[in-house]
């Protein structure tokens, strides 16, 4: 074959992976000039039995194309293009800008993928415009269908697939299905809680279009300050008093959702009214008063109303890309035997929770004081002490540092254990001991009806479930199946709490009977329960269909590297 000119020449320019089998020397030779062509101009390699068809306008910067890849006839490929192996990019199609691809990613006729944009400010013709770009990235075995167009600065992750005619302007999780202009995800392409995965797709994108509404809601303006600044404060709910934790929880949401600060405030705002009731003597922040004042400084580490702040505020700030003021003195300044005094004096028999907060705060505050000093030799003394004795005192029998109640079963065990494991194994990147005892008893205590239910799901219990389940899994698939089938059932259960434009209540109410303060929704509600979601999401392996991560208080990454480099 291809012996003559016409019809049979031009079906391999169309069917580039017919060439190396069909073609003439004459054009075999012709090819391996232009393939030698191209990557002398760009600097770059192509690999054994690629092929480039003739008719095919490929002007690169840059290009590095492996084997068995085929660009076909009419494609159009200029800037910095990156592929790997068994990669094609059928007729008609635009690949431009800065495009990386890993192996096995299939491109469909008349598709453009476009790694570079235009500004478009009102001062100027749209021609005069800068160029910018961030360029576009594809995973592996990934299908792209014809007429697609992918904008500037989107990453497909490997195993996706993108249906014809999309437009696609966010990114694409691994495995995930996707279709329409905007393409929206339809489901997991393992068929795997596909419906779970489309049903958090949607609530996030629902999130994330009313996030500003939501936060707002939260707002109470007040007077404009002499230098132009708003005097408001953001409270959880509309009706309740204003508090820093609200304001922490706005900062969190927005980030979450937007990757920018609360638009009440200008960014250095929100780090002056964080940092500006911090107590220098020990680094801790008051609450607010009931006129929303600061309130008496703390005397030490044993006035436990501003522990929650050292979290709060501490990671609100670190997202406005700040920090604390001062150190946390009130931890800073004990010596290891307070240290182990303190850990040891906690209520861990009567009272799980207000232990594990304890540790929360102490392991925090170690974190930021670190942040503050990295090479201080005593912090870090400090936290051999803390897991010292939190791996002294963690019970073989169940993983927890406290007992099961007669009164409440394994609430309290539960729920300090995660306040515990939060700020010590899971911020400091080290593997928590007895991972298959704490899925035991986590999920022994996810089935208390008690605890679980309507008028008794609350954000903190099953947080304190799924944290501690999800990160057990990272060292043991014990139990997989009962973990995934109680993930499961979380997701609609969840979902269905969302209200439009308010977000969700901290607690579900119950079917009939009076509402609490508790069942409206909040910030804190909404911030903790839209973390939970990733955290069962992810024990799904469905997490990317969120397109968010946790990054404050919730955050899943340690937020302190303690391994020996």
């Amino acid at each position: 074959m291809d012996t003559a000119p016409g019809a049979d020449t031009k079906l391999l320019d169309y069917n580039g992976w017919l060439f190396w089998h069909e073609a003439s020397e004459e054009r075999r030779k012709a090819q391996l000039d232009r393939q030698a062509a191209i990557a002398e101009l760009s600097g770059g390699s192509i690999g054994a039995r690629s092929f480039i068809s003739e008719l095919a306008m490929v002007h690169p910067a840059g290009f590095r194309m492996g084997d068995d890849c085929y660009i076909a006839a009419h494609a159009y490929v200029t800037g910095t293009f990156h592929a790997g192996d068994h990669c094609t990019v059928n007729p008609f199609t635009v690949v431009r800008g800065t495009v990386t691809m890993g192996d096995g990613v299939r491109i469909g006729a008349h598709t453009s993928i476009l790694g570079f944009n235009h500004s478009m400010e009102p001062d100027r013709p749209v021609h005069r415009q800068p160029v910018t770009e961030r360029g576009i990235t594809i995973g592996d075995d990934v299908w792209i269908g014809s007429n697609v167009v992918i904008v500037d600065g989107v990453t497909v992750g490997s195993h996706a697939v993108i249906g014809a005619g999309s437009v696609v302007t966010r990114d694409v999780p691994a495995w995930a299905v996707v279709a329409g202009n905007p393409a929206r995800l339809l489901r997991d392409r393992r068929g795997t809680s596909h419906g779970a995965a489309h049903a958090l797709a949607g609530l996030a994108a629902r999130a994330r279009e009313q996030v500003a509404e939501i936060v707002g809601r939260s707002w109470e303006p007040g007077a404009i300050a002499s230098d132009g600044t708003p005097a408001g404060r953001y409270v959880n709910a509309p009706g309740d008093p204003p508090t820093l934790r609200a304001h922490a929880d706005a900062v969190e949401l927005a980030y979450l959702l937007s990757d920018a600060p609360p638009g009440q405030l200008p960014r250095q705002e929100h780090v002056r009214r964080l940092r500006r009731n911090q107590d220098p003597a020990t680094g801790l922040t008051p609450l607010l008063d009931a006129a929303g004042l600061s309130g008496p400084a703390p005397a030490g580490f044993d006035d436990d109303t501003a522990h929650y702040h050292v979290l709060s505020l501490g990671y609100a700030l670190d997202l406005l890309g700040s920090r604390f003021e001062h150190p946390i003195r009130a931890v800073g300044r004990m010596s290891p035997a307070d240290l182990a005094a303190a850990l040891d004096g906690r209520p861990w028999r009567d009272g799980g929770w207000a232990a594990g907060a304890g540790v929360d705060t102490l392991g925090t505050a170690l974190m930021w004081n670190l942040r503050h000093s990295p090479e201080s030799p005593a912090t870090r003394t400090d936290l051999d002490v803390l897991f010292g004795r939190l791996l002294a005192r963690c019970r073989r029998d169940s993983g927890m540092w406290s007992p099961s109640r007669a009164s409440d079963g394994l609430l309290q065990a539960v729920n300090g254990y995660y306040r515990a494991v939060r700020g010590s194994f899971a911020q400091f990147g080290l593997p928590v001991p007895h991972p298959e005892r704490v899925i035991d008893t986590v999920l022994t205590h996810a089935a208390d009806g008690r605890h679980f239910g309507p008028g008794r799901t609350t954000a903190c219990n099953v947080l304190d479930v799924a944290h501690p389940l999800w990160l057990a899994r990272q060292q043991t698939r014990h139990r997989a199946g009962e973990t995934t089938a109680w993930a499961t059932r979380q997701v609609d259960a969840i979902i269905e709490q969302w209200v439009d434009g308010q977000g969700f209540p901290f607690a579900h109410p119950p079917l009939s009977g009076p509402h609490h303060r508790d069942h409206r929704p909040g910030l804190q509600g909404t911030e903790m329960w839209l973390a939970t979601l990733w955290y069962v999401a992810d024990l799904l392996g469905v997490a990317e269909s969120l397109g968010y991560r946790p990054r404050g208080v919730h955050r899943p990454e340690p937020a302190l590297d303690v391994h020996p480099a």
